[in-house]
């Protein structure tokens, strides 16, 4: 029998967020080969040498940390976190403009190492950044994402989870549109255990009033501002998010997470990337789903997709 062919994950800046997407899917056992790269050689081979260290205690891979574009060659996914850190009190839109710049040079070069890979965006403002990705590379658009709100709707299950007295996977909702400050939650169809979120009881009474979904959404939504307060940056959640993308794909599973493609007539909407619910399996994402919306979630999207547009 063919032994099935290594699988191998490159992942481009070895900061905060590079370092912790790289552990986490070490942990997890995701692929037989992590790859770092990064400008700064010393951060970058101490990060790979750190992570190999625990080589004992996870599934068998290969880390390698290195200063040269090369250590990417034959990735399946590349993740691209390299780029200007957002700031407390910076929206991830007003990062765009270095970040697409960096982008450019950048971009060319991974494709030439790694020409067949699903290339996933983490930095932000990364639903712009998508775009420009694509329009830079002329991939197919499937395999060009951004990790999107798959990170948000983590966030939002893990607040309905804890008022609604249930484990956080029997929570089924969705934060759609941008990764930012005009996304928002699926509320005409989310429910816990099949039953409309709306309905749901605890204790005799109905938490999720309009009053209290507001809330729960504006909670979401400026949940990494909170954390960028106190500790500078967001990791870990981004991190096991990536790790979940990077299964997804290289195990294809076609599962449905709401990552960011460029969109193409999608409820009306072409040329811009936001989240939806996608079907993501090897070849990166192979479906976008049309769920329901009332006319409320449509609006919107449409405004999600002009708070993209005027940045772009």
């Amino acid at each position: 029998p063919t032994t099935p062919a290594r699988t191998k994950i490159g992942v481009v800046g070895a900061g905060s967020v590079g370092s912790s997407l790289a552990y986490a899917a070490l942990i997890r056992g995701v692929a037989q080969e992590v790859a770092l790269y990064d400008l700064a050689g010393d951060r970058v081979r101490a990060e790979g040498l750190d992570l190999a260290h625990g080589a004992m205690f996870t599934p068998s891979s290969r880390v390698t940390g290195s200063d040269d574009i090369a250590v990417l060659a034959g990735s399946d996914v590349v993740f691209v976190t390299a780029g200007a850190k957002q700031r407390p009190g910076q929206t991830r839109m007003e990062l765009a403009g270095a970040n697409a710049s960096i982008l450019e040079g950048l971009m060319p070069r991974l494709v030439e190492q790694a020409p067949e890979a699903v290339y996933v965006l983490v930095t932000n403002p990364c639903d712009v950044l998508t775009v420009i990705a694509q329009r830079l590379t002329g991939l197919p658009a499937g395999r060009v994402m951004s990790s999107g709100t798959v990170l948000d709707t983590s966030r939002l299950r893990w607040l309905l989870a804890q008022e609604g007295g249930v484990s956080t996977s029997s929570v089924h909702a969705t934060i759609v549109g941008e990764h930012g400050d005009t996304e928002f939650p699926l509320w005409s169809s989310a429910n816990i255990g099949q039953i409309p979120l709306r309905d749901w009881t605890v204790e005799g009474r109905r938490p999720f009033t309009e009053e209290r979904l507001a809330q729960i959404a504006g909670e979401t939504v400026n949940a990494a501002y909170a954390v960028i307060q106190g500790k500078g940056a967001t990791n870990y959640a981004i991190g096991l998010a990536g790790a979940r993308v990077a299964e997804a794909v290289l195990r294809d599973e076609h599962a449905v997470l709401p990552v960011s493609t460029v969109l193409e007539d999608y409820r009306g909407i072409s040329g811009v990337a936001l989240s939806v619910p996608s079907v993501v399996g090897r070849g990166g994402v192979l479906e976008r789903l049309v769920v329901p919306m009332d006319e409320r979630e449509q609006a919107m999207l449409q405004r999600s997709a002009e708070a993209i547009r005027a940045t772009l």
